[in-house]
């Protein structure tokens, strides 16, 4: 255990600096999941070199992922069966979620570990930026990695040398607490008033206890940019302050608590969905034009996966409007089976095609969630309940599971309506909308 320790300091300290120079860290700490670092230095020089977590997997294999002080990224892989030669050429080919295969090069700087450059404008980086899974595939070898928290992890690193460059090591700390971003200022004098955003706006959506606890899921693009409170509604209780716990804007998922205990939550179904499954919706549509009551949409899967074959999304026919966000989408059972995100732009679909959509919009698949949970370290409940109920009484079964939430955000101006960060690049630039209000 020791050597095996002492060894994956190593990786860590030398994936930047090289075999030939010694570094020092960790400075302050990662610890995103099961992804742990922090920031190092050449030892030879005293300077900042990197910040870097790594993960071990049952393969052996020790997976690393780093950005110097440029802003280059690599991945760096240390097996202790293996025997490099530094300097010589590492050929690997590394799958995302079973996309198109990239053919690397990486460089050993070590008897066992291996570095691999990822330039910031490649197409490699971006598929890693948002896969869930991945191979590589060398020296007659294949490694199967579960990319747990990529998404968070990414922006802590990118956070961990933000910090390190403003204040030095001095501002060393726990990296993993990523600050939200802040309005951009004008120059004033000394004694000016704060800048305040161009427009403040209640944003609605929903969201689902998902623990006794009262731990609730919705989607991250609900709650970024909050500059308030957040508040929650949970099924006609008085509204209560919801806190920020965890938030996945690669996967659109955010995680808030409400204080007090729950007898009843959602219970996420064990088994996958199939396309052609009959599913239902369940959100709070338009808050303070409509019901104050949830409201319900049946449709059916109409794919297991989103545009231009993502496969974190499902297909839906089930109706949703604004404020639909991060609401549950159900099976025939009652059990989560998705979480709704968001809808195709009818308009812009409509300017690029000539065409008018009808019933396509998406909701996150459970594997993402469970695994945003499981790193959130949240308890869950999982079914694998084979019962049909009718629409009527899974809305009965729901009631009291579900909350309202509104948070105050900074606006936008007219016009210029934040959409979901999941962008079709195609030369129809299709967008979806994001279904916070």
């Amino acid at each position: 255990m020791k050597c095996r320790a002492a060894a994956v300091a190593a990786l860590l300290c030398t994936i930047v600096v090289g075999s030939n120079a010694e570094a020092r860290g960790p400075y302050g700490s990662i610890s995103v999941g099961n992804w742990k670092g922090g920031a190092y230095t050449n030892d030879q020089t005293g300077s900042f070199s990197h910040c870097a977590a790594g993960a071990q997997y049952a393969s052996g294999v020790y997976f690393v992922v780093m950005i110097d002080g440029g802003g280059g990224w690599s991945l760096g892989f240390m097996h202790e069966q293996w025997r490099l030669t530094t300097g010589e050429a590492f050929p690997l080919t590394l799958t995302f979620d079973g996309q198109q295969p990239f053919n690397v090069h990486g460089v050993p700087i070590a008897d066992k570990l291996v570095r691999v450059p990822m330039p910031s404008n490649s197409s490699l980086i971006a598929q890693f930026r948002r896969a869930k899974a991945m191979t590589a595939y060398t020296q007659g070898q294949l490694f199967q990695f579960n990319l747990d928290q990529t998404g968070q992890l990414l922006p802590v690193l990118a956070n961990c040398v933000a910090k390190i460059k403003q204040s030095g090591l001095a501002g060393a700390g726990d990296f993993s607490v990523v600050p939200a971003a802040k309005p951009v200022a004008t120059a004033a004098g000394p004694d000016s008033a704060p800048a305040k955003p161009d427009r403040l706006f209640d944003q609605t959506g929903t969201g689902f206890l998902v623990s006794p606890n009262g731990h609730l899921v919705t989607n991250a693009h609900v709650v970024q940019g909050c500059v308030g409170d957040i508040l929650g509604n949970l099924s006609g209780e008085a509204p209560a302050k919801l806190r920020l716990v965890s938030s996945d804007e690669t996967n659109d998922l955010a995680l808030l608590q409400a204080t007090g205990s729950f007898k009843d939550i959602a219970k996420i179904r064990d088994k996958a969905i199939q396309s052609g499954d009959s599913v239902v919706a369940i959100g709070y549509p338009f808050h303070g034009l409509l019901t104050s009551d949830f409201t319900v949409t049946t449709g059916i899967v109409s794919s297991l996966s989103g545009i231009l074959n993502d496969t974190r999304f499902l297909q839906i026919s089930a109706a949703v409007q604004p404020g639909n966000s991060g609401g549950p989408l159900l099976a025939s059972s009652g059990d989560v089976v998705g979480v709704v995100a968001a809808k195709l732009n009818a308009l812009k679909f409509v300017r690029a095609t000539g065409n008018i959509p009808e019933n396509i919009n998406f909701a996150i698949k459970t594997g993402a969630l469970r695994d945003f949970l499981d790193n959130s370290v949240v308890p869950y409940q999982i079914s694998d309940a084979k019962a049909e109920l009718k629409t009527a009484d899974i809305a009965r079964k729901c009631a009291g599971v579900y909350a309202s939430h509104f948070v105050q955000g900074k606006g936008e101006r007219e016009g210029n309506r934040k959409e979901l960060a999941l962008k079709a690049a195609s030369p129809t630039s299709l967008h979806l909308f994001g279904l916070g209000k």
